[in-house]
Formats: C-alpha cells, structure tokens, sequence
C-alpha cells in the first residue's frame, strides 16, 4: 500500500522559547544568562544507572535537560553513573541510548562514563583525607548505621573519627590495592555527626567491591559512591545545571559539600523538580522484575509496560511523549498525572498523520445475494478524511461475501441504534448501502452464523433521494481478507493508585488488560513493514507489532481506542481521552537551603503500652532510638519482633533486619501478607549468625522469601547458597588457583600486596560467590605470603 507519510517534525524543537510554558527552572537559566553566570553557557545531562530498563517517568527528565539544552544554545551530555559493577550491563547501555535516540534528542559527542573518571575521583578522595577531610571507618555497616544516630539525637562520631591523616592514607591505598575484604572499611566524609540533614552526617564516600566491571574490568576494587562520584562527574564535565528529581532534594548539601571541599574550580548547582507519575501505573524496578519473572507479561517490552520500550512497541510516539511532558510542566511538588491525558496526546499526534483502512475484529459473515457471485469490483478508497492535509487512496475489493463486525448488528436493536438490524439499510463504508433480510442460526446453540443482505447497486459514492440512511459501518470483502492476531491492550492495573492500596500490586492486576482476537484485515496493508501505524476506522489506533508478525499472519496492537459515542448508549466503559490543558505558569521559585528537620519526641504518638516496648527496647535489649521508634510504630510490627526474637535471641541483627529489608516490603503490601513470618526471619538471621551464609547471600534468600515464602534453611540447601568456610576445601583452590597464576604468586611474595584483590576474586569466582570473605582473606595472606 501507498499513502502519502506525514512528517511530524521535532515538537520540542518548533516552538520558540516564548512560547513554551513558564516553569522555574527556565527562569533560573534566563537570569543566569542574563548576569553572565557560567559565561553564558548553559551544559545539562542525563545521567541514568546502567543497571535496568528506561520507562516513562525518565521520559521527563530526558525531555527536560536535552530540551533546555537545545532551547538555549547549550548541550547536554549523556552519562552512565556506571559505579556499582554488581548490577550493571552494556545492555542497559545500549538500551538507554536507543530510547534516547528514540525520543528523539542527540547527546553528538558528549557521552560519558563515571567510570571514566575513576582515577580522578581517586585523586579526589585522597585530597580529601589530607585535608582532613575524610577518613577510613572500620565500623560494620550496622554499627555504622547505629552511630548515625536518629531525627531526634545526634549520631556519635566513629572511634576510627580521628585516625592520622598518614594512617587513613595507607589503608585507603591498601583498600584499592585489595588488602581488604568486601565491607571490611568504608571511606567517610569528615563532616557533623551532628548535623539536621542526617545524610551529612559522615556520608559514605567509597566501598570495597570484590566485583567484575562491565568497563574496567578488575582494575579497581573500590568503588565511589553516588553522592560522591555524581556531583564531581558533574564538575569535570562542567556542567552548569544539576536538574534531578525531588528525591535527591535533600542530597544537595553533600552535594554541595563535596563540590566545595574538594577544590574544584567548576562548580555547578543542583535543582529538583517532581518526577512524571502516571495513574493506574506503577514505576518500580522490583515489580517490574516481578511481573518479567513471573510471566504475567511478555518482557520488558511488553505493551502493557511503562517502560519507553514497552510504550514504544505499544506504538506510541515519540512526539507523543514529548508533548506529555511538556503539558505536565515543570513544578516543585510531586503530583500524578491522569493517565487519559497521555492517551490524549497519543490520538492528537496519530489523528494528522496515519491512514485510515478497514479491519474486522469480530467478524460476522454478510452474503449479499442480488450481488453477483464471481464478481469483484476494486473500490478506490481515500485513506484520509477531508479534514487530514494528506492525500493517497488504495483499493478496496469488493464482493459477494464479505465481513462485518459482529457489534455491528443487533436482531433486537434498542433504541439509537443506528447499525444493521433486520429489515434496515446501513452503508458499507466506501461502498453500497445494503439491507438485511435474513439472519442464519445455529440451530443448537442459537448463535447467529451469518446475515443475507440485498444491495442497492445505485449507491455506491451516491445517497438515496428517497429515504435516510444514518448508519456507516466497516467491513473487509470475505474473499481477499488477510488473517489477523489483532490484540486489544489496556492498563495493565486496575487500581487507579496502587501504590496507595493495601496488599500485594499483582492482585490490582487488570485482568482485561489484554484480549486477543482472530480478525481480518484489508489486504492493501497486509505487505506493509512493522511498525506502520493506522487507524482501523471505527476501532482505533493500531501498529503493526515489531516483533511478532509474519508474512502470512500480520499481529496488530491495538495503541489507543476512539470516542465511540454508543459507548455511552450501551453502558461500555471506555477511557476518554482528556481535553487538551495548558499548564498555569510557574512561579519562579528561588533555590534555598533544606530546613533543618524538626526535633522529635519518638513517644509523642504512641499509645501507653507502645512507649513501655519502646523504652525496653531501648534500654532491656541495647537497641538504638531509631530502631526502637521504628519497631514501635504499630502493634503489629511489635509482635512481629518480638515473635522472632522468641526463636532466636539476636535483637539487634532481627530489628535491623525489620527495620530495613522487611521496611522495603511494607511499603506495597501490609504484614499480614506477606509469604512469610517472624519464625522464618528469625531462622534467616540465625544462618548468618552461624555463619552459614553472608550477608550477602541472605539478601538474596530475604528476596525469594519476599517472593515465595518457604524455609530459610530449605532456599539456601535448594540453592546451594552455603557459605564456604570450609578451610580444607578453601585451601585446595586456592592452591590450584595459584597453581594457574605462578607469575603473579611470585609479584606477591615479592611485596606487590594489591594482588590480594585479584586472588580474593579469584576465590570468589571459583566458588561462585559464596567463600566466606574472612577466611580466604586470612588464607591469602598465610599461604601466599
């Protein structure tokens, strides 16, 4: 088929700054350039993790820092924040980029890796320790979280606060020279323990990482945290505007501090704005992992998905998108957004631009018996209405046998029915109107098989002077109809705010999110490519689906359905799209400093009997207020502790575990659903205790257990999650792994110290991640040494 292509043009980049929505990052930019701040330039970037798929909340921030680039003369860099090597991949590289490709927007040659400043981040941290500025903890990380203190006390400083500048220098070299197991030191900022913003309270700067890098490989064994890495990869690109989301609102100060203490000479500045949230959605990396794993999708780009992949296949465009992002502005507080208004913009971009041609979900068999049997008349059909500036036609066969969609007729119309119905006329769109005279049943189970219709061979381009006839409907003729999997999609949740609901999301799941059906469609489309979009008239918007159609049997994914006026007549619930909105004009909203958080009494809001847990908590079981507060926060929680502490006396490691990974559960479902109880918490701890598994490891079994349920003892045997302490066995492979190495055995008796990492990896390689850290440490340093 031929048709005319529309050519839909870069929206964010016709219109004129002017004419754009106000919004207070854009009066920032403008009195920058006015006063001359960062001599006129104007450089943002988009720097997501490479550890997962893009969806549509980063559409905005994508949308947002590459359009202000362009809007001002600027650039905007791309930057993988690539530091944690455990979760990331060059396929979410290549991922990210082509959504970004996508959306429309170029990064040229401005794409960088935060692993490609390692060595200067390095630099950094160093110059830090020798101001004075920073220093190595060997606090665990829960004594570390301990020492933190709570909202309403200070923390304590660490007893390793005030090591020499000389001693921090020397285990910070022997922590990037592999002296050290994972989690044996940290690097911390030298800031307040007593600070109100409790992330300025001696944040983390640098971990240990026994981990391949999917860029550098095992160059390095420490890796830079966030906080650290993000704000300085800023600098060194010389970036002049940190645009983020509220999230990282109250992250400024560190990363302002950092910016600062370390000297650097191009100093930007971070603003936030609220994330795009849509209704009936969620945007959780986790659920998404969940709904993937457990096949209740078809992938990560999936239809039904909000991910940009998903919507992308869906069929959605990228100027649809952008136009989203740009009518929901830019504000300072976190709001939702109706879902109808992205289908909105998806039907204004598609309406100007796609052909209309005729398919049949449904279909009902029409024989027209005064038409002439082997007769086939070839129609031409417009393919766009009068008020489209395209132009192009295909031709439409038509013959004796043809179909219609079923919803299209009734035997027993109600009223403003204005489709066929026995003894009416309708008109066949682009062709003749006919009249039905007789409708076929199967005689067992009632089901009409197929109607019997006269034409009226006058009509064809032409109306009846003698009567009315009000109704149009589509059809394909019997003969020429290609076969098609027409799928029907819709939101994937029923719940218009689920992340608001109690219990599990997948019971919110829609359970009409998807209907397939076997229709037909013309044959002028059948050799059309993938991804060719269409409105199927009077059913909606659809694409050719990218991944699953063939030659023979086209699959077509319904995008966005229409108005349909007798939705209302019928009592169907159709989604109708809303009007188009122009934000309000922002106020121009000054940066300042994050307020200090108010003091807290922990026992304000607890009823008598919570306040006494509270209390013996604190002081019976040796418990920090936090943890306390946290444990006493409703009755249930309470029980919950108090239940697993009965099977395992270890209060500290079960409120820690309570407090944080079963915290992260809480927050989509309540305790009462969860797959799990205290008994198998308890008995996860107590593996750790006995140094069964690691910490490590126990995350993992904590996670199926979130998923599943089960016996902790049961997922680590299944599994074979055992932590290897076993020395013998420890000893043996580690004797075959120097064995392999004999160059690097003799660097290391000779005083090159910093192999350790590379043999500990080695080990934990070997064992598939599961050597007991300590030992093979200990093993390293007695057997090689």
């Amino acid at each position: 088929m031929s048709h005319a292509p529309a050519s839909p043009g870069d929206a964010a980049a016709d219109k004129s700054k002017d004419g754009r929505p106000s919004n207070f990052i854009r009066a920032i930019i403008e009195e920058d350039l006015r006063t001359g701040k960062h001599q006129g330039r104007v450089a943002t970037r988009f720097p997501p993790e490479p550890n997962g798929y893009l969806h549509i909340g980063h559409a905005k921030s994508i949308c947002l820092n590459f359009g202000l680039a362009g809007e001002y003369g600027g650039t905007c860099h791309l930057r993988f924040d690539d530091t944690n090597p455990t979760t990331e991949d060059m396929e979410y590289v290549a991922s990210i980029q082509n959504d970004i490709r996508w959306l429309g927007f170029d990064w040229q040659d401005h794409l960088y890796f935060a692993s490609d400043y390692f060595d200067e981040l390095y630099a950094s941290a160093e110059h830090l320790i020798k101001k004075g500025k920073a220093y190595v903890d060997s606090l665990s990380e829960e004594e570390i979280r301990t020492y933190r203190g709570t909202v309403t006390e200070p923390g304590k400083p660490s007893p390793y606060r005030d090591r020499s500048v000389e001693e921090n220098l020397d285990l910070f070299r022997k922590m990037r020279a592999g002296d050290f197991a994972d989690g044996e030191h940290v690097l911390r900022a030298k800031i307040d323990m007593a600070a109100a913003n409790m992330k300025m309270r001696d944040p983390l700067l640098y971990r240990i990482r026994h981990a391949h890098h999917y860029r550098t490989g095992e160059t390095w064994c420490i890796y830079p945290m966030y906080d650290f890495a993000h704000c300085l990869s800023d600098s060194i690109e010389n970036i002049t505007h940190s645009i983020c989301t509220l999230e990282f609102e109250n992250n400024r100060d560190i990363y302002d501090w950092v910016i600062a203490e370390c000297d650097r000479e191009n100093v930007p500045h971070q603003y936030e704005f609220a994330r795009l949230k849509l209704n009936y959605t969620v945007m959780s990396k986790r659920k998404f992992l969940r709904l993937v794993n457990e096949k209740l999708v078809s992938g990560w780009d999936d239809p039904r998905m909000p991910t940009i992949a998903g919507m992308r296949r869906r069929g959605y465009t990228a100027e649809a998108i952008r136009d989203l992002c740009e009518r929901v502005g830019v504000a300072k507080a976190n709001s939702t957004v109706d879902f109808t208004k992205l289908e909105f913009c998806v039907r204004n971009d598609l309406n100007p631009k796609v052909p209309r041609v005729l398919a049949i979900q449904n279909p009902l068999k029409v024989v027209i018996d005064n038409y002439p049997e082997d007769k086939v008349e070839m129609l031409d059909a417009s393919l766009y209405p009068h008020d489209v500036p395209l132009e192009g036609s295909r031709e439409l066969p038509f013959s004796r046998e043809i179909y219609i969609d079923r919803d299209d007729f009734r035997e027993d119309p109600p009223k403003k029915f204005f489709r066929l119905a026995p003894g009416r006329e309708v008109r066949l769109r682009h062709a003749y109107i006919i009249k039905c005279e007789k409708v076929v049943k199967d005689p067992e189970s009632g089901e009409i098989t197929a109607l019997h219709c006269t034409y009226d061979a006058a009509t064809l381009g032409t109306n009846p002077t003698d009567r009315k006839v009000k109704g149009t409907i589509h059809w394909v003729s019997a003969k020429h109809a290609v076969p098609a999997e027409i799928r029907l999609y819709d939101r994937l949740l029923a719940v218009e705010h689920p992340d608001q609901e109690e219990g599990d999301f997948l019971d919110m799941l829609n359970p009409d999110s998807l209907e397939v059906v076997q229709g037909f469609v013309e044959p002028a489309i059948a050799g059309d490519a993938d991804g060719t979009r269409y409105q199927f008239e009077r059913l909606g918007y659809f694409i050719r689906d990218v991944g699953d159609s063939t030659p023979d049997k086209p699959v077509y994914n319904r995008i966005v359905g229409l108005r349909d006026s007798w939705a209302k007549i019928s009592g169907e619930t159709k989604a109708k799209p809303a009007a188009p909105s122009k934000p309000a004009p922002s106020k121009v909203e000054k940066a300042t400093p994050a307020p200090a958080e108010p003091k807290r009494d922990p026992l304000a809001d607890k009823t008598p009997e919570l306040a006494a847990k509270f209390t013996a908590y604190r002081d019976d079981h040796g418990l920090s207020e936090e943890d306390a507060d946290l444990l006493t926060a409703d009755p249930a929680r309470v029980r919950f502790f108090e239940a697993a502490l009965a099977t395992h006396d270890n209060a500290k490691a079960i409120a820690n575990w309570i407090n944080n990974e079963l915290a992260r559960e809480l927050k989509d479902r309540p305790l009462s659903q969860l797959p799990f109880g205290p008994t198998e918490l308890a008995e996860l701890v107590a593996l750790i205790d006995a140094d069964t598994i690691s910490n490590k490891i126990a995350r993992d079994v904590f996670a199926v257990l979130a998923e599943k349920g089960g016996k902790p003892a049961d997922i680590v045997a299944k599994r074979g999650l055992t932590q290897v302490s076993d020395t013998a066995e420890l000893e043996r492979i580690l004797a075959q792994i120097a064995a392999d190495h004999p160059d690097e055995v003799a660097r290391y008796k000779a005083g090159e110290k910093k192999l350790t990492g590379f043999f500990v990896g080695k080990m934990m390689k070997a064992t598939g991640g599961k050597a007991n850290p300590k030992v093979i440490n200990r093993l390293v340093a007695e057997k090689l040494g």
